[in-house]
């Protein structure tokens, strides 16, 4: 019988707990170690996509697929590793939502590049056209751990979906996106944002999360999504500092 979402993650928590040395440091895996050939994550990613209620995309994988699997030191038979290694990155909802995968044309970020240097204690997975940012915890927002914790375009704050990669994967394909993001979509979302990459996002000011901000009378543009990250990061650090009194 083939393996449900969750005795996927226990299984990984397992094999966590195992490829360890004897001081407790991860032992790095090799190819062959991380590539799943007889329960691979892209079948149950398929069987989703077949009958998601919102539109997806799957990019087709790059040619440096391998290099990005290995840095992320996830097996393909989990859905993120799977995404990771057979796909460029996949798109939900019109391109509204980007999943990291290894790369394309049309999404050049990778899964382990768009991760490098980022921060500590979180995984970035996913983030959408507005810049509102997903990541796994990793012991930076509580005892969770991996659980999918949300930055979204309208808000400083970091919110909890309560949901693993796997499932919070599969509600996006189910789920009400609309009533998701309510609060940062216009009424010409889908036009302006059909051209746009998934290496930028729409910048708004004033700012969604400033009280003057909104989605329908704020002035749009598009930047680079880095950009975007590096902003919002610097913004958080500065009120951070003034509630600490620097």
């Amino acid at each position: 019988m083939q393996a449900g979402p969750y005795d996927r993650l226990n299984q990984a928590a397992i094999e966590s707990r195992q490829n360890r040395n004897a001081r407790g440091v991860p032992l790095m895996k090799s190819l062959d170690q991380l590539i799943d050939v007889e329960d691979p994550g892209l079948a149950l990613i398929n069987e989703w996509v077949s009958s998601a209620k919102n539109p997806c995309q799957l990019l087709p994988p790059s040619a440096n697929r391998a290099e990005v699997l290995l840095k992320a030191q996830v097996s393909t038979r989990s859905t993120m590793g799977a995404i990771a290694y057979e796909t460029g990155g996949v798109l939900i909802d019109h391109g509204w939502l980007r999943f990291l995968g290894s790369g394309h044309p049309k999404f050049t970020r990778t899964l382990s590049g768009w991760n490098d240097g980022k921060a500590d204690g979180c995984y970035f997975v996913a983030d959408d056209a507005v810049g509102g940012f997903f990541a796994l915890n990793g012991g930076a927002f509580g005892t969770d751990l991996g659980k999918i914790y949300y930055w979204p375009a309208d808000s400083l704050e970091w919110e909890p979906t309560k949901l693993g990669y796997s499932d919070f994967f599969e509600w996006v394909l189910m789920g009400d996106l609309t009533e998701f993001y309510a609060s940062v979509r216009w009424s010409s979302w889908r036009e302006e944002i059909a051209s746009l990459t998934g290496d930028r996002c729409v910048s708004f000011y004033p700012f969604l999360w400033a009280k003057e901000g909104s989605a329908e009378t704020s002035r749009r543009s598009t930047i680079p999504i880095d950009e975007a990250f590096a902003l919002k990061r610097d913004l958080l650090r500065q009120m951070d500092g003034k509630a600490g009194g620097n």
